[in-house]
């Protein structure tokens, strides 16, 4: 394939340390930006061992504490290599279907906040809603040096940065916290958090992300988030808070009325609407046209050997495209780069990084192929791609995610108890023991679970 534009990758290494440093390599400013590596191992066997391990019952009574029984999935989950409505069967599984169970409520809400993105696209980076209180500082367009090099002299925040970088994963609560501390204690705008946290987290995508960082801000909720001391230190089981060196006098002493009075000038109208999002009619799922030959189109929304396109369009050539711009637009770090080297190491595809659109189109040429399958996605990046290839004659046939959810008709996903409502009665189909599977494969809270 070396006659392809683009620049061959190659998936071959000796050992993880091999490959860390081929890619630091083969992107020096995801290295610069980020040059941290994670602990978490890419790859659709990781990710089913992750998944054989969750505590099912004891996630309810524990998810708050840092110490808790999260799952940790979502950076399978945010890549595909789980695909929600797999990890939904596993829970109902070894829950006997309780449609009430924690978890399967918090997996609702990344369902709910992938409806939401399919709606607005790239309103995601905008207010949805006015915010709720006035902040007594305006807001920055920078986040301060302290905070991002972890030396606010606050205990918790600081090792909540360091966390992030060393891993790309931190406990939903945490990222609350921080979000929290950043827009209203540091008074930096969402959008820049929101970047910065795409930057470093292995889970990272605009729909959990930007709108988790609405609802701190109170853009997309009807009041904002913000915490105390009380409230960290009892989620974190003192671990921070006992040893930290302004206990006492920190930023966050102090009942909910002070701290509201301190943060905020004043309430904006009760009456101020909430966001009218309704879900809108996607992309057309084209049927197989068994006629054409094809050839796979994998991108970062679907990195597994068993998902929607590879399983659907079995031996025909596959290839994954790092694309330049979405590299640039996403201004991603070296973690999440391994991770997702990682992950495509046990798919059958080639690899290359340049233009997908001149790499595309001459891979479908070299094999013949008239038709592109992929599977569907949000990305604006990669809906772009896809709207050029068809400009170019190819016929783009888009496979489905399994659904978490049936729901048909006009959907209100202006807040998610609107959304959940209608939810709850799909899912009764679902949860029934004749719908799941047999046996499961060896996140507002859960978003980052």
């Amino acid at each position: 394939m070396d006659d392809l534009p683009g620049i061959a990758l190659n998936h071959d290494f000796s050992s993880r340390q091999d490959r860390i440093d081929s890619l630091r390599e083969s992107f020096p400013d995801e290295s610069t930006r980020d040059s941290m590596v994670s602990p978490i191992i890419g790859g659709r066997r990781a990710a089913v061992r992750a998944l054989a391990g969750i505590r099912v019952h004891d996630y309810p009574h524990t998810r708050n504490l840092t110490s808790g029984a999260v799952t940790r999935l979502s950076p399978y989950i945010t890549h595909g290599v789980l695909e929600l409505a797999e990890v939904r069967d596993a829970v109902f599984e070894r829950n006997g279907g309780d449609l009430e169970h924690k978890l399967i409520n918090e997996l609702a809400w990344r369902d709910y906040f992938q409806r939401v993105y399919g709606s607005i696209g790239t309103r995601i980076w905008s207010d949805l809603e006015p915010s709720k209180l006035s902040a007594r500082v305006d807001h920055s367009d920078r986040i301060p040096e302290d905070l991002l090099q972890a030396k606010t002299g606050l205990a918790c925040i600081d090792a909540f940065v360091q966390e992030l970088y060393a891993t790309g994963y931190l406990h939903n609560h945490a990222r609350m916290w921080v979000a929290s501390y950043l827009v209203h204690w540091r008074g930096v705008a969402w959008q820049v958090g929101a970047r910065w946290f795409l930057t470093h987290l292995l889970d990272g995508d605009p729909a959990s992300n930007n709108l988790s960082w609405q609802w701190v801000a109170s853009t997309f909720a009807s009041k904002p988030y913000f915490f105390n001391r009380e409230n960290l230190e009892r989620n974190t089981q003192g671990t921070y808070c006992t040893s930290c060196p302004v206990r006492g006098h920190c930023d966050f002493e102090g009942d909910y009325a002070t701290l509201e009075a301190r943060l905020f000038r004043a309430k904006q109208s009760s009456r101020t609407p909430t966001a009218s999002i309704q879900s809108g009619i996607g992309d057309i799922r084209h049927e197989p046209q068994i006629g054409i030959p094809a050839v796979i189109w994998v991108h970062d929304d679907d990195l597994n050997p068993v998902g929607p396109a590879l399983s659907s369009a079995l031996n025909q050539p596959a290839i994954h495209i790092w694309d330049d711009e979405s590299l640039r637009r996403q201004a991603l770090g070296l973690k999440r780069v391994v991770f997702l080297s990682e992950c495509l190491t046990e798919l059958s595809v080639h690899d290359r990084r340049g233009t997908s659109e001149e790499i595309l189109a001459a891979f479908a040429r070299k094999h013949g192929a008239g038709r592109i399958v992929m599977t569907e996605t949000l990305d604006p990046r990669r809906i772009a791609i896809k709207s050029a290839m068809e400009r170019m004659g190819f016929v783009i046939e888009l496979r489905p995610h399994r659904e978490f959810v049936p729901l048909a008709g006009q959907l209100d996903l202006s807040r998610f108890s609107r959304y959940w409502n209608r939810a709850r009665v799909g899912l009764r189909k679902v949860a029934r023991p004749s719908n799941r599977i047999a046996k499961a494969e060896p996140f507002k809270d859960s978003i980052a679970d």
